[in-house]
């Protein structure tokens, strides 16, 4: 990927320490940022930094870091809690569990500072059972740090103790909303709560407790050690600083980038993922995963930051970004998100469990060739009815892809619901194979590899296609070596 348009602040140490090296880690300055902290800075002081940085959540909300630590720091409780949100379970991204895989201590260090700025005494981090690796390196981490005075009891000689332990999840995507989080930490079933009160008053066993993302935390110690001005030369008015995105789908060079607020969807599509294979045409972008929304080539100089995406229907996420070509159907795409969220609801609220599901027998049925025209309008009134009414923001946010593609690809609907017809075709429902006799060699692949003895044709001669035999699996365009086979 091109290095030139990256800056590495949350991804500083990755790839280029021992994960699970103190020393290595020290060595890139880490832990100096700790004790700076905790020789130098009142807490209050620590939060006026974060906030002077116009640090937000890396997680999706952007809500302002120092803001979220002040407002528990100022209630006072015997016991308080901040805990870091690796429930990173996104379709396609993989932003946190590169983090802690490639650098622990960077997010031991700033959950210390944390605790020292809100007041908290313990930590935790809640993270997904599926990330073996990372679970590992993480927990030789927090023991390597025990080990050393970085946690504990009076932390690097001072009066400050905080502890920290490692909390798994089972892999439920509504545990990343912070309110099911702090649930299932508590042993309970991963289901939202009603907000207020926030977590900042009564969180974590009624606790008040602050919760970020891993990336988010990533970014403290570089703040506290540089300062707020060294993170301000990034990023825009509002969005400072840089963003972690896991660039996947239909692009040449897939993986993780780090960029800089205000970098447009173009040079992060072209310039560092090296445009769309084989010469297809762009046709969208997924942000945000299936809370975000598909944004099309007209946006494609669309400056990246929270404000600029939500403008647009979509949202930043946590840094999924799903590049699709001319070869997806965009009504398709909604139904497989809208599937995705329909599965993970946690059925607590009606809005969420029932209007999810309503949504997506209405996709299936476009998709299949059963569609009416008036089951758009009707898609649309549940979708913005889901939005002002599902209890958590998982469940608010979980219509974007169809009112994304709706906008921005209605065509597609319409072809789907008035001609019975897949442009792009995907949907198998609405579409049939057939040989273009012109084009056939006769060589015979096509006719090996179908699995439901649909192609009949002779050695050199054309071949054809019985439509009622065939079950549409695409094995017979892949082979075909002169692109003979074609959908309708």
């Amino acid at each position: 990927m091109a290095q030139s348009k990256q800056v590495r602040i949350a991804l500083r140490n990755c790839g280029i320490i021992d994960p699970v090296s103190l020393e290595e880690y020290v060595a890139r300055d880490g832990f100096f940022a700790l004790e700076k902290v905790l020789s130098t800075m009142s807490p209050k002081e620590v939060c006026d930094e974060v906030s002077k940085a116009g640090l937000r959540g890396r997680g999706g909300g952007g809500f302002p870091t120092g803001l979220k630590w002040s407002l528990e720091a100022k209630n006072d409780a015997k016991q308080k809690y901040i805990i870091c949100n690796a429930d990173e379970g996104d379709p396609g991204a993989f932003m946190d569990r590169a983090v802690l895989e490639g650098d622990p201590f960077s997010v031991i260090e700033a959950l210390v500072i944390g605790g020292y700025a809100t007041g908290s005494s313990q930590g935790y981090v809640y993270i997904r059972a599926e990330y073996p690796l990372a679970v590992e390196r993480l927990n030789t981490a927090i023991k390597i740090c025990y080990k050393n005075n970085l946690l504990g009891k009076k932390i690097l000689g001072s009066d400050f103790s905080f502890d920290l332990e490692a909390r798994l999840g089972a892999g439920a995507f509504v545990c990343g909303e912070e309110t099911a989080l702090m649930a299932s930490i508590e042993g309970e079933r991963g289901m939202a709560r009603t907000k207020p009160p926030f977590p900042a008053e009564k969180g974590l066993w009624g606790m008040p407790t602050s919760i970020n993302n891993v990336e988010t935390f990533a970014n403290v110690a570089p703040i506290i050690l540089n300062g707020a001005d060294w993170f301000k030369q990034w990023g825009t008015e509002k969005s400072k600083g840089t963003k972690v995105f896991a660039l996947g789908g239909k692009i040449n060079n897939t993986g993780l980038l780090e960029i800089p607020m205000g970098t447009t969807l173009r040079e992060v599509i072209y310039d560092i993922g090296g445009g769309i294979p084989g010469g297809k045409a762009f046709k969208a972008v997924q942000t945000g995963g299936p809370s975000g929304g598909c944004l099309t080539a007209a946006h494609l100089d669309t400056a990246i930051d929270y404000d600029n995406l939500i403008a647009l229907g979509s949202m930043m996420g946590s840094g999924g970004m799903i590049v699709m070509d001319e070869d997806n159907c965009m009504v398709d795409v909604a139904r497989f998100f809208l599937d995705f969220t329909v599965d993970e609801s946690c059925g607590k609220c009606t809005p969420c469990r029932e209007g999810t599901k309503r949504m997506l027998e209405i996709l299936e049925k476009i998709t299949q060739g059963k569609g009416e025209m008036s089951d758009l309008d009707e898609l649309e009134s549940l979708a913005y009815s889901i939005k002002d009414s599902a209890l958590c923001g998982l469940g608010q946010t979980a219509p974007n892809p169809v009112l994304s593609t709706l906008k921005n690809f209605r065509d597609e609907y319409v072809a789907h619901v008035v001609e019975k017809r897949c442009p792009a075709g995907v949907c198998k429902d609405l579409i049939k194979y057939y040989v273009i006799a012109e084009k056939c060699i006769g060589c015979g692949k096509c006719k090996k590899v179908c699995p439901s003895d649909a192609i009949t044709g002779e050695f050199k001669q054309a071949h054809v296609i019985d439509t009622k035999k065939c079950i549409k699996c695409g094995a017979c365009k892949q082979v075909c070596p002169v692109h003979a086979i074609i959908t309708k």
